[in-house]
């Protein structure tokens, strides 16, 4: 501040002609030698301008004038009187910025001091006194481009019919409350992660029209004691001043699992966060016309007074969706993307079995992508069907390069998998093979159910488990031992035949029942602890039983494999000449 003061100073009283600094006697010489053509008096300066137009500038004494100067030299009055002599004295603005700048300039860079420290300290209380509010953020009901509503979610009709419900409660309560109906005080979204939990829960706000405040379960709990409760507190004190409202807990299980399985006992900050929930929703208030709803993939973690009716009084669970469903998904979000006439929907629904809502909008923003890397207008039907493989096993891995002999041995391993696919009856038809890695696979095998299937047979596992070890059984024949390559077929076969016995009861020895409860322990980390309720003498039979299973299925892919081998020899030319094979050839293959 005070450079720049004195800099606007030097600015305004400097003189835009350059001058020379001299002292007294240049200046009565140049008198004396009559080359002066004016002088300026300006306080103890004396600005001398010659006939050349040269500018001098000197100094006299404060107390003594030009004249008694001009006299004291000797000079000729006459030579000072045919110089024009100007007088100039102190400005308003000069004089009072020459008086107070000494003074003001210290006490403003005081003050300012001060006045910075103070907010400092100000800010930082503020922040102190704050650290205890709500961080949940309200939904802005004017902006009508964020907006979601129920007619952009695609599936869930039966979610979507129950959450209608409760926005029909909030816009004409009247309607349900002359019929002694109560308003629900909780919604539990129940789903895989994917389903559209979220989505569901902004189409809520978008439909509702009401206020509604979002916030996930992690912002409450923080390292200090009772910051979790506090910020419960002041959610629902907002809440309850703008009600009827909605309040969204995305991520519930972050704060709602079971009490008294921490390690800070009763003391835990989750612990004293999810009580202050339970009173919230159902203690002693319970006017309060606050809807909220929650959101979770682990229902099961959840401590039984939160599920309990008056709290969560709805279940909603939203299911992996259908082919219809997956058709509607994909109809959204291909709105705004350009599709060729050769992209049919209902294909894609079909060759997606499993897939979750997040999963469809993933493998179209994929498609889209990858037709724009090739410089398309427009996504056509490869696109999409290359961005299945990529959201189901990952990027084709180019620079994995295998040898010959490796390329050989893949090329078996996959052929074995799709012939006896191909001849089990209760087998999912294959769809493509593949030796290009992709993934972590080094080749790969693609069969897919026909329709959606809710409920799974003895005889369908009996058959996959057949197709998983196929690989194993086609390496041991062709080239007399196995590889690493089968690692993960009989990882996924050897889980699929316990699960066989020890969860499905389709064991004909052990009979029809359950094996075992798995607990997950939360101890520095996550952890599943089986807890055993069988002996040591069924313990031993579960593993002759998953054992026979294993062996029963080896035998009967081996089996195939000797029988077709010339059909598998088919397979495998293609598949080294050209790498993949889709449905239709390999289906003509077949059948020759």
């Amino acid at each position: 501040m005070f450079l720049a003061l004195a800099s606007l100073f030097s600015l305004y009283s400097s003189s835009t002609a350059t001058s020379t600094e001299v002292g007294v006697d240049r200046v009565i010489a140049e008198l004396e030698n009559e080359q002066v053509k004016s002088i300026t008096v300006s306080s103890d300066e004396l600005t001398v301008v010659l006939k050349n137009d040269e500018v001098l500038k000197a100094s006299k004494e404060s107390s003594e004038s030009l004249s008694e100067l001009v006299k004291n030299y000797g000079v000729d009055p006459a030579k000072l009187r045919a110089v024009t002599v100007e007088i100039k004295g102190l400005s308003g603005l000069q004089f009072w910025l020459a008086t107070l700048l000494p003074f003001l300039i210290p006490f403003v860079l005081i003050v300012g001091f001060i006045y910075f420290m103070s907010r400092q300290i100000q800010g930082a209380n503020m922040k102190a006194l704050s650290f205890g509010q709500s961080r949940a953020r309200e939904t802005d009901r004017k902006d009508k481009k964020r907006k979601i509503t129920f007619k952009d979610v695609a599936g869930v009709k039966e979610a979507k019919s129950e959450l209608e419900e409760v926005v029909e409660f909030l816009k004409s309560p009247s309607k349900f409350l002359a019929l002694g109906a109560r308003i629900p005080k909780g919604v539990l979204l129940v789903g895989a992660p994917g389903t559209g939990k979220t989505l569901l829960a902004r189409a809520v706000a978008g439909e509702a029209n009401v206020p509604f405040y979002h916030i996930s379960g992690s912002e409450f709990v923080e390292m200090f004691v009772g910051v979790g409760a506090s910020r419960v507190r002041d959610l629902f004190l907002r809440a309850k001043k703008t009600a009827p409202c909605i309040v969204f807990i995305d991520e519930i299980d972050a704060v709602g699992r079971q009490r008294g399985t921490g390690l800070g006992g009763g003391h835990d900050e989750r612990e004293q966060t999810l009580n202050q929930i339970l009173v919230e929703m159902d203690g002693f208030e319970t006017d309060t016309n606050v809807i909220v709803v929650a959101a979770t993939n682990r229902p099961d973690v959840l401590d039984p007074a939160l599920l309990r009716p008056g709290r969560f009084d709805r279940r909603v669970v939203l299911d992996q969706p259908d082919i219809a469903d997956r058709q509607a998904i994909l109809e959204v979000h291909a709105k705004q993307k350009p599709l060729d006439q050769s992209v049919n929907l209902r294909t894609l629904a079909e060759r997606t079995p499993g897939f979750s809502g997040a999963d469809l909008a993933n493998l179209l923003n994929e498609a889209a992508i990858l037709a724009a890397r090739r410089n398309r207008k427009q996504i056509n039907l490869q696109d999409c069907l290359e961005s299945i493989e990529k959201v189901m096993l990952g990027p084709e891995r180019k620079s994995y390069i295998l040898s010959e002999k490796e390329k050989k041995i893949t090329a078996y391993h996959e052929a074995g998998h799709a012939l006896v696919a191909h001849f089990l009856p209760h087998a999912d038809p294959v769809h493509k093979i593949s030796i290009i890695a992709r993934g972590s696979a080094a080749g790969y095998t693609i069969k897919l159910p026909t329709e959606d299937k809710h409920m799974h047979p003895k005889s369908e596992f009996i058959d996959d488990l057949s197709v998983m070890l196929a690989g194993h059984a086609c390496e041991v024949q062709i080239f007399g031992e196995v590889t690493t390559g089968a690692y993960n077929d009989l990882q996924r076969a050897t889980k699929l035949a316990r699960q066989l016995v020890t969860e499905f009861g389709m064991s004909d020895k052990l009979g029809p029942r359950t094996f075992g409860q798995k607990e997950e322990l939360v101890f520095l980390g996550r952890e599943i602890h089986e807890r055993r309720d069988y002996s040591e003498k069924i313990a031993q039979q579960i593993d002759d039983e998953v054992s026979t299973f294993l062996m029963k299925a080896y035998k009967v892919a081996a089996e195939l494999i000797k029988k077709e081998k010339s059909r598998l020899e088919k397979i495998v030319k293609v598949l080294l000449t050209k790498e993949t094979i889709e449905r239709e050839e390999f289906e003509a293959l077949m059948a020759h």
